[in-house]
């Protein structure tokens, strides 16, 4: 039977559709261009979906998150709720994620390195050809022709194109009166040696071209939060410019498995691999106004992320990777060009997305491992990518092994009460008074806070239980002498800021909830580099070095995080904090072919140990569930913290 569904908007816009019964409230949204969040992916766990019905009848067939008081006054969670009649919905003003106003969180300092040269490592080159144009005695085809030339003048033997540019060949070659300039990408040549090898044909301009001026790439990292990019200029292997955005999926799920099962509904994998690819593109634009280019002069892009991304960004089925036993559908890709991917660049230009290791061992890992310089380190190294997804590395340049642990998105912001992401008015730093409970904070961009970012929540829960606020298993100590310590509506909680001090004007508040699931998530990272350095028989004392990578990790307090238990106890001296090393990765791959074939070969080097295996992962993982750890003699410093106060 059909419906009316009338949908209204804040702005008090009324959009109506017609639906059968049963259709979900969110398809229907969708279907009346009415974007609806969906943070977990539509499984009706997170309660951010939920719209108001105002007139008709509709069948919930979950109402987790919403209060009985919720339901009398007609809310529903769009992604669990059906039509069965005319109905009209109000949505309610939907989560906004802000751009990162914090310029120093996006840009980083890249130095070309030093060994680059432009003629032997990089593969796409610009070449300049002077043709003999044709006549009654030489009718050799346009096509042919050029072939003879790129032979005979630079001894180029397999060169093909596609069709779309094999279309404007000849116009090319009589404007430029059969002098051209020639965009080519000689990576089968250069990695085999051979030269009869395929050669790309990328563009064909009329006339000469400079051969030296700036020749368009693009680095990418495809967070599951955060999409980074870096313009890099070919030819002098400079990052010209940056940029940086949350990662259109967000609105359909905070993390992988929340994404993979909304792609495996209805279109949920087009919409999907449309959002990133709405994402990236916005970012091209934005840097390739930076640089004053157009994007068709972007002739080649790397591109880093997990598995996971990857499937969602080409539109691979990716259900297989969370269902045992966890296998991807690919993980080393061939290249492809631009126009196939549906990147805003040169539709010739090629795409490389670099390969991964295993379900939850991507991309992101061997770009990071190369530019951490994990696979050529003469002591053992343990390399974290801290993010939604914990991935951790541990070898030398003889030995990789691999393994990843779901964190959650808690360190993200998601999952806390007053949690945010690192935007301007997040709380980024928090400092408690021993004495007095009084706590002084730090907030991004100055001004009120809005709320607490992954670097803040670390920071508080340390301060928390230093001072006695939180005991070793979370629980909020009700009987501190602060009018910050009271009991909430989920349990036990400490008021950060005032609702006079906040933008919202709503108090600011670290719950019982919001610890539990940040001791989860710094358990599942601690547990898996424990158990990963026990499978190969090393102990943390025998790690050299401690690399953290991910742009979350290059903010985070390392005294704060070994009090809380996320890294290990050990002297500071041995952390190093890098940044985003995926992206950087890509950069590296992207300017010269051997270190990508470095990729590759790290890759295959690496053994990807399952931790859901066996019991010893969850083992490790309830152990690590308390501050910092149920045994304490494995945070000396901490526990003489403790003393002290």
């Amino acid at each position: 039977m059909e419906h009316l569904i009338t949908f209204t908007t804040p702005d008090q816009n009324s959009i109506s559709v017609k639906s059968q019964t049963g259709m979900l409230l969110s398809d229907a949204a969708h279907l009346a261009g009415i974007d609806i969040g969906q943070p977990c992916g539509g499984q009706g766990r997170c309660g951010r979906c939920a719209v108001q019905v105002t007139d008709g009848t509709v069948r919930r067939r979950s109402a987790l998150r919403l209060s009985p008081a919720d339901i009398e006054q007609g809310f529903a969670l769009a992604c669990q709720t059906v039509v069965e009649d005319d109905v009209s919905i109000y949505v309610p003003p939907q989560e906004k994620i802000e751009r990162r106003l914090t310029t120093d969180r996006v840009v980083a300092e890249v130095t070309v390195p030093a060994d680059y040269d432009y003629l032997s490592d990089q593969t796409v080159r610009r070449i300049h050809l002077e043709l003999t144009p044709p006549s009654m005695d030489d009718q050799t085809d346009d096509w042919s022709r050029l072939q003879t030339a790129l032979r005979l003048q630079h001894r180029l033997e397999n060169v093909t194109c596609s069709l779309p540019l094999l279309q404007k060949i000849g116009a090319a070659l009589r404007e430029g009166e059969w002098q051209v300039t020639a965009i080519v990408d000689l990576a089968n040549v250069l990695q085999s040696g051979e030269s009869d090898r395929p050669v790309w044909l990328i563009d064909l301009q009329p006339g000469h071209v400079d051969e030296y001026s700036s020749l368009w790439g693009t680095a990418i990292d495809i967070g599951t939060t955060t999409v980074s990019l870096w313009m890099v200029n070919l030819v002098t292997g400079e990052v010209k410019a940056q940029a940086a955005e949350y990662n259109g999926q967000i609105a359909r799920g905070e993390d992988v498995i929340s994404r993979i099962v909304y792609a495996g509904k209805g279109n949920g994998r087009e919409d999907l691999r449309q959002r990133v690819l709405d994402t990236m593109n916005v970012l091209l634009e934005i840097a390739c106004k930076r640089v004053k280019a157009k994007p068709e002069d972007i002739v080649k892009a790397t591109i880093a992320g997990n598995s996971t991304m990857m499937h969602l960004l080409l539109g691979i089925p990716a259900e297989n990777i969370r269902l045992s036993p966890f296998i991807t559908g690919v993980n080393h890709l061939p290249v492809m060009t631009a126009r196939e991917v549906g990147l805003s660049a040169n539709p010739e230009a090629s795409v490389d997305c670099l390969p991964g290791v295993a379900s939850y061992v991507g991309a992101d890992i061997t770009a990071g491992v190369l530019s951490a310089g994990v696979d050529s380190a003469e002591e053992t190294t343990l390399f974290l990518d801290v993010g939604t997804n914990g991935e951790i590395v541990l070898g030398d340049r003889d030995w990789l092994v691999t393994c990843a642990c779901s964190a959650g998105p808690a360190f993200e912001g998601a999952g806390v009460v007053n949690g945010m992401r690192a935007t301007t008015g997040a709380i980024e730093e928090v400092w408690i008074n021993s004495e007095t409970f009084e706590p002084t904070y730090r907030v991004i961009g100055g001004g009120k806070p809005k709320g607490i970012c992954g670097s803040g929540l670390i920071s508080l829960l340390s301060e928390a239980f230093i001072t006695g606020i939180l005991d070793k298993r979370g629980n909020v100590n009700l009987m501190a002498t602060s009018s910050r310590v009271r009991e909430g509506a989920h349990g036990g909680e400490y008021v950060v800021a005032w609702g006079a001090e906040s933008e919202s004007g709503e108090d600011i508040v670290l719950s019982r909830v919001d610890v539990d699931n940040l001791l989860r998530a710094k358990a599942a990272i601690y547990a898996g580099f424990t158990v990963l350095a026990e499978t190969v028989g090393i102990s943390l004392e025998a790690v050299s070095k401690v690399l953290v990578g991910g742009s979350f990790g290059k903010y985070i307090n390392v005294e704060k995080a070994v009090q809380i238990g996320l890294l290990p106890d050990m002297d500071w001296s041995r952390f190093e904090f890098l940044g985003n090393t995926s992206v950087k990765g890509a950069y590296l791959a992207l300017l010269d072919w051997q270190k990508r074939e470095r990729i590759t070969e790290i890759a295959k080097r690496m053994t990807y140990i399952e931790l859901s295996a066996d019991n010893t992962f969850y083992e490790a993982f309830t152990s690590a569930l308390f501050l910092p750890h149920t045994d304490l003699s494995k945070f000396p410093s901490v526990e003489s913290a403790l003393q002290k106060n």
